[in-house]
């Protein structure tokens, strides 16, 4: 299945987001080029479809959709960018482990990318994203969904979470790390904002991370639902930027909280603006699409952590197929077709719902498979 979402874009390659409703997506291809190319071995599509891609660089950000009418590239994205630094930081790695030697033009072409990147977020653009003074990310203005809670409906945003974001946080932090090798500010700015989320997000109330913190950049104003985004400060990313006895117990809560079989709720049930149903019109569809329905990618970021805050060993991850991916998969592949949906119904018995055909859902499930579960 995996092959069947990478594609032919002008000269280079792209990943669809899903079938049969999605074209080619920012945040979507980047999550899930990890587990479609990298974790099988593709890597020179992965290279491709990163080559193609860094060239769209607009002041510091890469589109988070191209228009099927040729109209202008939408830049409505923060975290697009920042995947797109991962998933480049895990490319090079791989390429590392084989030996392989990529072009200098290609390889060029990707650390201007990253750079450029880094040193516009910090720098300042759209919808409000730059570094603020304690080396954390703000993002955000009225009217825009820049995170991959992305629901709107008309005018009205469902989750905005303007402000600090949590796994926003997570990623620009790994995204330094993978990029000071081109400049030793990133590093430092890393080892700041690093000390600044550990100084910021921990919420005692709830032994959990806070979702957002200066919410709608007013310092110090917080948000403490429960989503499953705290958790890529554990998992999902290459450098975990919460570990020890407080990283246990966010991915505790978020098992107790939010897993299901099919994968990760986006909301706690316990909260009141929890909704456990995917059903009726637009409105009723949207507004419930991340306030509690399950997304299955999100199950890589949570088994990932769920192996890290138990040392990492083969046990650990042994247990964890067993736990997690197996039943994972069988609730939502159950005629082994090698296909897994975008979402599925919060309350049980969880029936899969949205896109048949969602790239990152496979992306996730094959990087767990290969990578993270591997003994």
């Amino acid at each position: 299945a995996a092959s069947s979402y990478v594609v032919q874009r002008g000269e280079g390659r792209t990943v669809l987001a899903g079938y049969p409703w999605f074209t080619d997506w920012g945040r979507d291809t980047f999550i899930a080029l990890r587990g479609l190319c990298l974790a099988t071995g593709r890597l020179g599509e992965a290279r491709r479809v990163l080559v193609e891609w860094a060239g769209s660089v607009s002041h510091g950000m890469l589109p988070n959709r191209f228009t099927d009418s040729h109209e202008p590239p939408e830049f409505n994205s923060v975290d697009a960018s920042l995947w797109f630094i991962i998933a480049a930081g895990d490319l090079r790695l791989a390429e590392k482990r084989l030996g392989i030697v990529a072009s200098t033009v290609e390889e060029w072409r990707l650390n201007a990318a990253i750079v450029g990147i880094l040193r516009g977020y910090a720098a300042g653009t759209r919808h409000g994203i730059s570094m603020d003074g304690d080396y954390l990310l703000a993002a955000g203005e009225p009217g825009v969904q820049l995170t991959w809670m992305d629901a709107k409906v008309g005018d009205h945003v469902v989750t905005p979470r303007i402000g600090k974001p949590v796994e926003i946080q997570a990623l620009w932090i790994n995204a330094l790390r993978i990029g000071e090798e081109f400049d030793s500010r990133f590093g430092k700015w890393a080892g700041g904002a690093e000390a600044s989320f550990h100084r910021r997000f921990w919420n005692e109330d709830t032994r959990y991370l806070y979702d957002v913190v200066d919410c709608d950049h007013v310092p110090g104003r917080v948000d403490g639902h429960v989503r499953p985004n705290a958790l890529f400060a554990v998992g999902g990313l290459p450098f975990p930027v919460l570990r020890g006895e407080r990283a246990r117990t966010v991915v505790d809560l978020a098992e107790a909280k939010l897993l299901t079989p099919a994968g990760l709720r986006s909301l706690s049930p316990d909260d009141p603006q929890y909704r456990g149903s995917y059903r009726g019109g637009v409105w009723a569809r949207d507004t419930a699409y991340h306030q509690g329905t399950v997304w299955p990618f999100l199950m890589g970021a949570f088994v990932e952590a769920w192996v890290r805050t138990r040392g990492g060993s083969d046990a650990a991850r042994g247990e964890a197929r067993t736990l997690f991916l197996e039943p994972f998969l069988k609730a939502l592949d159950p005629h082994n077709l090698g296909h897994l949906p975008e979402i599925a119904e919060g309350d049980a018995p969880h029936e899969p719902r949205g896109c048949p055909f969602q790239a990152w859902s496979v992306g996730e499930a094959l990087r767990l498979d290969k990578v993270v579960l591997q003994s």
